[in-house]
């Protein structure tokens, strides 16, 4: 079974922000994600991670032009002194919360003067986080048009260019269907690489379960490979957030011979 994940910034929003966590545990949780933790109180925040045994599996780093349409700064030609303090206030959260990934947003940029900043910002972080795993995370082009980082194949080639033992690929199999359309293969090429797994249903993005992507079968061949991360739901519940929590006890398909 893969371990699961809860993205509260995505579900049980039926409650305050503070009572997810509480939620999230008595739903069978053992961990969850924050993408944007930076306008609640950390020491609130570690204290429900604590009342409730939970594990913070992921952070992103600070956005905080979100609402106008930023989405991070790794790529953005010209901004490294933006970057540095944005990855120096993830870094340090991450070590008060214990978060066990930060996910390093890359922007909104194109061009081989967004591919330079985004190769020198993602080595820099690195180097200074040498403990800290970190991940970066294909997106795609139809949620997030103009995202730097919006195919699995560009991103395999960052990791192996710059070859820092901490930094990972984020597999989200939602953003996997609508660039290629095909979640298996994209698994079978880039498991290797993956060290957080997010999912959700496509079409819609609701729950994991049903439309276009297999969930059983992706879960079983996670499982057959041997990965061992956490496995987020990040979706938009169609309901009440409890009531549409079937998919975390799907049955397996059988794992294919070899």
């Amino acid at each position: 079974m893969p371990r699961f994940c809860a993205n509260l910034d995505f579900l049980f929003t039926e409650h305050a922000f503070l009572d997810r966590f509480a939620a999230a545990r008595a739903a069978g949780f053992e961990a969850v994600e924050i993408l944007f933790p930076y306008d609640h109180d950390p020491q609130e925040i570690a204290a429900r991670l604590d009342d409730e045994g939970l594990h913070l599996a992921l952070i992103n780093i600070p956005a905080p032009d979100w609402a106008e349409g930023g989405r991070g700064s790794a790529a953005l030609p010209g901004q490294t002194a933006r970057f540095r303090a944005e990855f120096a206030a993830a870094r340090d959260l991450a070590a008060r919360l214990d978060a066990e990934h930060i996910h390093i947003l890359a922007g909104i940029a194109q061009g081989g003067a967004a591919q330079d900043s985004y190769l020198q910002n993602l080595a820099w972080a690195a180097d200074n986080a040498p403990d800290q795993p970190l991940t970066i995370e294909p997106i795609n082009p139809h949620d997030m048009p103009g995202y730097f980082l919006n195919a699995f194949d560009r991103a395999a080639e960052i990791l192996k260019t710059l070859a820092r033992p901490n930094l990972h690929l984020q597999f989200d199999a939602y953003h996997a269907q609508r660039i290629a359309g095909d979640v298996p293969t994209l698994w079978a090429d880039y498991a290797h690489l993956t060290a957080h797994v997010q999912v959700a249903g496509h079409p819609g993005r609701h729950e994991p379960a049903g439309g276009d992507i297999d969930y059983p079968a992706f879960f079983t061949a996670l499982d057959a490979g041997g990965y061992a991360g956490w496995v987020s739901g990040e979706y938009h519940p169609a309901a009440r957030t409890e009531d549409g929590l079937g998919w975390c006890a799907q049955p397996r398909t059988t794992a294919p011979d070899g």
